[in-house]
């Protein structure tokens, strides 16, 4: 017994009650149809189980259906570096993110890892030959060339935050400064008079942004120094921050982690110093990410809307694949200060 044949054009057509060159038009979105006409298209092509043919469609609209999500700045050569980078929950947030917004327009993402000029030449020649057509760029790196080579080649490139240098580049970012000045205000208000910070990496405007608000909000309170360390974003350079920390500023009693994860691995070192959280030593982190809502105690936090974020680059980027603009566009997002027991 043969299968029953694939529903086609002409079946959507029928169902629908209009021409088939109206459902093409509206399934390879390529001319204005009245808005009442696609709700009427689309509600067919779900009742007769239609699928385009995306290399049909790619051939009407010229466009591969595909986008590139390049991350740049992680050595994924090491393998504890690699493991790192596919359980942070960073990275993890934000690609179900992005995943999550490009599904229902039935558009796939290619990801891509940028280390160094090989790989850009690569990426660049990549999206050259039409293999997507357009980029979201994640990047740590302080001096990237990517956005210009693919600009260079056609290619709009939305980033996740604001570059380190001056790059005509859409972006998507939080307004991280008045984070660090909640965090501030959050562990004056409860009293706390010996604030020290661990910060994320200097060269990362995020970090420097963070630590910023931090300094600021503490000034507000008469402290005109705040002792900080660098970290690196990891629950391993939280500790040893934390170590650190507790040896130069032995009576402190409030830090300000630039992530969760640092933040985590400075309460352990509290609790094998035997400095008890919070009523000793009052934590707040940075994120809103799993590592606040499952730590005992759980960490009160900077929430960083991550999902939504990366649902705003893919939203930004198909505007600008649709239409193509020269000047580029930010969207910033507000923090939240999240409550828990730590702080």
């Amino acid at each position: 017994m043969s299968a029953d044949p694939s529903p086609t054009l002409e079946d959507v057509a029928r169902v629908a009650g209009v021409s088939r060159a109206t459902v093409s038009r509206v399934i390879n979105e390529t001319r204005n149809v009245d808005p009442a006409i696609q709700e009427v298209v689309r509600r067919a092509v779900a009742a007769t189980g239609y699928v385009p043919n995306r290399a049909a469609r790619s051939l009407v609209t010229r466009r591969s259906e595909a986008v590139g999500v390049v991350v740049a700045g992680t050595d994924l050569s090491d393998s504890l570096n690699a493991g790192q980078f596919l359980t942070d929950p960073f990275f993890g947030r934000l690609l179900t993110g992005i995943i999550g917004a490009l599904k229902p327009r039935g558009i796939f993402p290619a990801l891509m890892l940028a280390e160094n000029e090989a790989d850009d030449a690569a990426i660049t020649a990549y999206f050259k030959q039409g293999n997507a057509d357009g980029a979201l760029l994640v990047s740590t790196f302080p001096d990237e060339r990517l956005p210009e080579l693919l600009d260079g080649v056609g290619r709009p490139v939305v980033r996740f935050a604001r570059p380190a240098r001056a790059v005509p580049v859409s972006y998507v970012d939080l307004a991280h400064r008045e984070g660090g000045r909640m965090a501030a205000e959050h562990l004056a208000s409860s009293g706390r008079r010996r604030p020290v910070a661990i910060t994320g990496p200097q060269r990362i405007p995020a970090a420097q942004e963070r630590q910023a608000g931090y300094e600021e909000g503490w000034a507000r309170h008469g402290c005109a120094f705040v002792p900080s360390v660098e970290g690196g974003f990891t629950y391993d350079s939280g500790e040893l921050a934390m170590k650190e920390l507790l040896d130069r500023v032995p009576d402190l009693d409030a830090v300000f982690a630039a992530s969760d994860l640092m933040a985590q691995g400075a309460i352990h070192v509290l609790h094998d110093r035997g400095r008890r959280v919070p009523e000793e030593v009052a934590v707040v982190g940075f994120d809103d990410s799993a590592p606040a809502r499952l730590s005992r105690p759980g960490i009160t936090t900077i929430r960083q809307p991550l999902e939504e974020m990366a649902a705003a680059m893919v939203r930004l980027l198909l505007d600008r694949i649709e239409q193509p603009s020269p000047d580029p566009v930010s969207v910033i997002f507000d923090p939240v200060l999240v409550v828990r027991e730590s702080a």
